[in-house]
């Protein structure tokens, strides 16, 4: 095994340092305002979040998002080409984010992301650096048109149109197919995390997806899944990488069940990665899981404590929530 993965290994280990973990989740939730939770993650590795009394929850949440990225790109800056792209390829969410503001900015007729001078920063585009895929073309995009030319000429693809809708679907659809065949360690996730996306688009959004779009799905969870007039052909015709995810998810409207479960698998397996593997990839995947799901329980958290706080709940009953 290279030097590099050595290096690399070794920094996503030290980054697992960086979680709250389920319990200083779970004090965060607890505590009964925003102001009080945000004095404490000041002391965290969540440190950059807005200042008690100096921000919304959102600008929080979407702080906490923020400070993620910024350590996956420090994880990302440790490894040999192959950790760097598997690190880009988990971290897709971000460019998805920025390319749909910057979507939205356009289809209101306002000044494209990150050009207006009187953007405030936590709502500016996030800075991706190495983790970026084709985020400086399609920022420089300035009809929607334009937009979809630049994604279908990208790593993303077509996403069969140029509506917010279609993009967004269409990019989370390219997100899955390319992690599930780039990142092995990954792929049980990516087809899990598809297959809640489908879900929830068919069948209770009631939306089709493009043609485009369809296509690229059914390489991971089949047409007979992606072609199914119902939500239970649906759940019968997912292959077993992606049905374990609804498996007792019995009616479309309990999707949202599934994003909780999602997440405990995304971290347990994350867990058993870092413990069990030497060098390679498998850590390091591990490592962005891990601090993925530590981030996105810790922005529920927020959320609590912005009601009130989580009044003694254990972790798992105050987080399990649709999100």
């Amino acid at each position: 095994m290279g030097a590099g993965w050595v290096a690399g290994v070794t920094r996503a280990r030290v980054l697992r340092t960086r979680c709250l973990g389920p319990g200083g989740v779970a004090e965060v939730a607890g505590y009964p305002t925003l102001d009080d939770a945000l004095r404490h993650l000041a002391a965290t590795p969540y440190r950059g979040v807005p200042a008690a009394g100096g921000g919304s929850p959102a600008e929080a949440q979407r702080a906490i998002t923020a400070t993620l990225l910024w350590h996956l790109r420090i994880l990302a800056g440790w490894q040999p080409a192959a950790g760097t792209a598997a690190v880009r390829a988990l971290a897709a969410g971000f460019e998805m984010s920025n390319t749909e503001r910057h979507l939205a900015a356009l289809v209101a007729g306002s000044s494209p992301s990150g050009t207006s001078g009187t953007e405030r920063a936590d709502l500016s585009p996030y800075r991706l650096g190495a983790l970026s895929i084709a985020w400086t073309r399609l920022s420089r995009t300035r009809t929607p048109a334009e937009l979809r030319d630049a994604l279908t000429a990208s790593a993303w693809g077509d996403p069969g149109g140029d509506s917010p809708a279609a993009v967004a679907t269409g990019m989370r659809i390219s997100a899955a197919v390319r992690l599930a065949g780039a990142v092995p360690d990954a792929a049980r996730w990516a087809a899990a995390r598809l297959a809640l996306l489908l879900g929830r688009e068919m069948f209770v959004v009631g939306r089709r997806l493009t043609d485009v779009s369809a296509h690229r799905a059914a390489r991971v969870l089949g047409p007979r899944a992606v072609d199914a007039r119902s939500y239970a052909d649906f759940r019968q015709a997912l292959p077993d990488t992606a049905g374990w995810l609804l498996e007792d998810v019995g009616e479309a409207a309990d999707l949202w069940r599934a994003e909780a479960r999602w997440w405990d698998a995304v971290e347990r397996d994350g867990r058993d990665m870092l413990r069990r593997s030497r060098f390679g990839p498998r850590p390091v995947v591990g490592a962005v899981a891990l601090l993925s799901a530590d981030a996105w329980r810790t922005r529920g958290a927020l959320e609590l404590a912005a009601r009130g706080g989580g009044r003694g709940d254990r972790p798992a009953e105050v987080l399990d929530g649709p999100g």
